[in-house]
């Protein structure tokens, strides 16, 4: 018997936890000096909108990690009513976040000692963390399995599931240091959009540059035609910062090419991880032949 956690980082909000009975560890960000957990200090009714507007206007909020002691905060719970933990998070190549997790861990366990604490690194974030989260949860659910083969289907599932993306204003990857200034600075002055994916580490990493976000985006659609496998079986999430015309480009260019059979879902993407791709953003994940 085991309680399953999910992040913020990967999009996944209250209704998801309310729908799939989940567990939900927020990922902070700092926003006028104050640490600011996404869901617990601002409920549900977030304004994405004037939001990524205070970040159009040029203020670049800071993120952080959660610390030990919140972990076990958001934890203990599940062991004090006898269940294990089982937490499906976001990429643990993007954060210094699960240097806590493994010693909130060591605490738990000393007072737990009977109870685990499985983690599933999706190796993604947003969009495409929240995919592999969400049809291994559906797994779960679906029928009586062993953990094996849980993590069996988990691993599977993080293989074959490809997220890519187009930056719009480099400087926000710049400041969280995901992209070099210097690409920031070049982006900025000839209008290139850098394509981005996740590999198989979970790391962001530069695919091509288009010039232009209409060529970025024709590019992410060529990117499905090409890598695409079993699409139908499987969602295909398109994630935005702000930027939901963008998104219904994308959405629309999709039905047209696959039909109204592909299992489309549309999201904002969470505040924290707006901090670091700013607005006017577009993100495609889908399962694929591979990364």
């Amino acid at each position: 018997m085991f309680k399953i956690f999910v992040d913020s980082d990967s999009d996944f909000t209250p209704a998801h936890c309310r729908k799939y009975d989940l567990g939900m560890v927020p990922m902070p960000y700092f926003w006028e000096g104050k640490s600011i957990r996404p869901f617990i200090d601002f409920g549900e009714d977030f304004d994405y909108h004037g939001f990524y507007e205070v970040l159009r206007s040029g203020v670049v909020p800071a993120t952080s990690a959660v610390n030990p002691v919140e972990y076990i905060e958001y934890f203990e719970p599940a062991f004090k009513e006898g269940k294990d933990v089982l937490y499906i998070s976001f990429s643990h190549a993007l954060s210094s976040t699960f240097n806590a997790l493994r010693l909130a861990e060591e605490e738990l366990k000393e007072k737990y000692p009977d109870r685990t604490i499985t983690v599933l690194d999706t190796k993604g974030i947003t969009g495409c963390a929240y995919q592999v989260g969400i049809e291994t949860i559906e797994y779960i659910q679906s029928g009586d399995h062993t953990l094996e083969e849980i993590k069996a289907f988990f691993e599977d599932t993080v293989k074959h599931t490809a997220c890519y993306l187009y930056a719009d204003n480099l400087k926000f990857f710049a400041k969280s240091g995901r992209v070099s200034g210097f690409a920031a600075l070049m982006g900025g002055i000839i209008g290139i959009k850098p394509i981005i994916y996740l590999d198989d580490e979970g790391k962001m990493v530069t695919f091509e540059k288009a010039r232009g976000r209409q060529n970025a985006m024709n590019r992410l659609l060529q990117i499905v035609d090409d890598l695409n496998d079993d699409i139908y079986n499987h969602r295909v999430t398109i994630t935005h910062t702000d930027f939901p015309e963008g998104a219904e480009i994308v959405k629309q260019r999709l039905l047209e090419k696959y039909g109204d059979k592909l299992r489309l879902e549309v999201m904002c993407v969470n505040p924290t991880n707006g901090c670091h791709a700013g607005p006017d953003c577009v993100s495609i994940t889908f399962h694929a032949k591979h990364r």
